[in-house]
């Protein structure tokens, strides 16, 4: 049992994220680490599968360094909103083939038998193809009471296969993703584990990415993954990554980190109030007149605290970052802000952009 100080657990969850004074080298790293990156199109600053990198790496990493570790050195690939790291592939592609799917789902793939195959057949054939590409020859359409599907079953189809393997995401064209059958995505000879074996290792990877999490958390399930610990202060029953507590003596500091709103950081809400005494709530879905901090406020974080959220948002016309607030939530001396105000500029120099706005 690993007994650890609130500060000490703080530090474990920092550098398990890479979010310490040792930044990684590039995004094969970052993504190794995290295990994925989230793929998110809300662009204020940047999108969230580039700002993720960049709060990590720093000035040297260049969005192309993405798309190239994903459609040519195929380090990277792409599955349900996110880029993962390639050597996680055996084991989703294990759980993929594995996948059950709710009764609604399996109902309408039943009444959609021609259509499933008429778009495997299709992609087999000339793939790979936008949906755009592949004609809708559904003999029931999908009820979409949340509104996230048009008329267009394509889409839809497309998204459950991908679920158990049978197509897969090659590259992207601009926001849109390209599809190929799941048996060209997915190499013949991928060694594949068991369905059980591989839910261990992903729940292994998990706690890699946190290096800290609940036992039993829906956030982050880790299972029985490293070993068990307590939290100074708390009551929650803890799973740490051994080599992580292990390396905690080799400390080489803290540093300032804006963190996009889907940042996996951020991701644990519940882990996040309790070691961070951070009740982080993003306002992108709340009315204009009861947003505290702004419609895509980033999170500041400064060492293991999170001290502030930046507002901000970049004027594609003008060409400017503009900062409209930075929020301190707890009182900074002057050198802290001025750290802060570095990270900002630099990321104004990131995007190749002067930043207006700033105090």
């Amino acid at each position: 049992m690993h007994r650890l100080s609130k500060d000490d657990a703080r530090r474990l969850a920092v550098r398990a994220q890479l979010l310490d004074a040792q930044r990684p080298g590039d995004v094969v790293e970052v993504a190794e680490q995290l295990g994925s990156l989230k793929i998110d199109p809300t662009a204020t600053i940047a999108p969230a599968e580039q700002t993720i990198p960049w709060t990590r790496i720093g000035w040297s990493y260049e969005p192309g360094q993405l798309s190239k570790s994903v459609e040519q050195d195929r380090l990277l690939f792409e599955h349900d909103g996110h880029f993962h790291a390639a050597s996680l592939m055996p084991a989703m592609v294990a759980r993929m083939r594995g996948r059950v799917f709710r009764a609604q789902a399996t109902e309408w793939l039943a009444a959609n038998a021609r259509f499933r195959a008429d778009v495997l057949a299709k992609l087999r054939a000339d793939g790979p193809l936008l949906a755009s590409e592949i004609a809708d020859s559904s003999q029931v359409a999908h009820k979409d009471e949340a509104g996230w599907y048009g008329s267009n079953q394509v889409p839809r189809m497309l998204e459950l296969l991908s679920y158990v393997g049978e197509v897969g995401i090659v590259r992207r064209e601009g926001r849109q993703r390209v599809w190929d059958i799941g048996e060209r995505v997915y190499p013949a000879d991928l060694p594949v584990p068991s369905y059980e074996e591989a839910g261990h290792l992903l729940e292994a990877r998990r706690l890699q990415a946190a290096g800290i999490a609940k036992r039993k958390s829906p956030w982050t399930p880790v299972g029985d993954a490293g070993e068990p610990a307590t939290v100074e202060g708390s009551t929650w029953a803890w799973r740490v990554d051994p080599a992580a507590v292990a390396s905690l003596d080799d400390d080489p500091g803290g540093r300032v980190a804006i963190l996009n709103p889907y940042d996996g950081m951020l991701f644990d809400r519940p882990r996040l109030r309790e070691l961070f005494e951070f009740d982080y709530v993003l306002e992108q879905f709340k009315p204009a007149s009861q947003r505290k901090f702004g419609y895509f406020a980033h999170p500041i974080l400064l060492g293991d605290r999170f001290v502030g959220q930046l507002d901000a948002q970049l004027d594609k016309k003008k060409e400017t970052l503009v900062v409209s607030a930075v929020h301190e939530m707890t009182p900074l001396d002057d050198e802290e802000v001025e750290m802060i105000r570095s990270e900002i500029l630099d990321l104004g120099e990131w995007l190749g952009v002067p930043v207006v706005g700033l105090r």
